[in-house]
């Protein structure tokens, strides 16, 4: 039969890494999925100034005058980019979310425990692990001439960094 003071310690440790697991669980959801991104708008190999852009994904919709800055919540989600001008063009662009790479402590435990079954009490839509390009350029089409055929909408798709 085992000592009373090993057994004590045996639930102690027990009790201990059960805290630290938790902790890391509960840092990993409540870290800011926030992100600053700078957007440029490009028509006919000239950046075009003081154009309307909205940028959308499953975390909401936000609004920028290219070229600018604007902080959106990020998303595994695609981030879809609709910009226009009147008179000048628009465009219609999509990026996906890519990891970020970022793991600490916390986060790594916290990922093993959601992973191990807990992955059912997480946003779908989190974004505190992944990231959209820092800075997007987003390639415009000229609006019609008066008695011209209006072109279709353009592909999403077309995002150069």
């Amino acid at each position: 039969m085992p000592h009373p003071y090993f057994r004590l310690f045996s639930i102690r440790a027990a009790t201990f890494a059960l805290c630290i697991a938790l902790a890391g669980c509960v840092a990993t959801p409540s870290a800011t999925p926030m992100q600053q991104l700078e957007v440029h708008t490009i028509l006919g190999h000239r950046e075009v100034t003081g154009v309307g852009c909205v940028l959308s994904n499953a975390a909401g919709r936000w609004f920028v005058m290219a070229p600018g800055r604007v902080t959106i919540e990020r998303s595994r989600s695609p981030l879809t980019i609709d910009c226009a001008a009147a008179g000048t063009g628009s465009a219609r662009e999509a990026v996906q979310a890519h990891a970020t790479g970022l793991i600490d402590s916390d986060r790594l435990i916290g990922n093993i425990i959601v992973r191990a079954g807990a992955q059912d009490y997480v946003r779908p839509y989190d974004g505190a692990a992944v990231a959209y390009p820092a800075t997007l350029t987003v390639l415009m089409r000229p609006a019609a001439k008066s008695g011209e055929a209006v072109d279709a909408p353009p592909e999403p798709g077309n995002v150069v960094f």
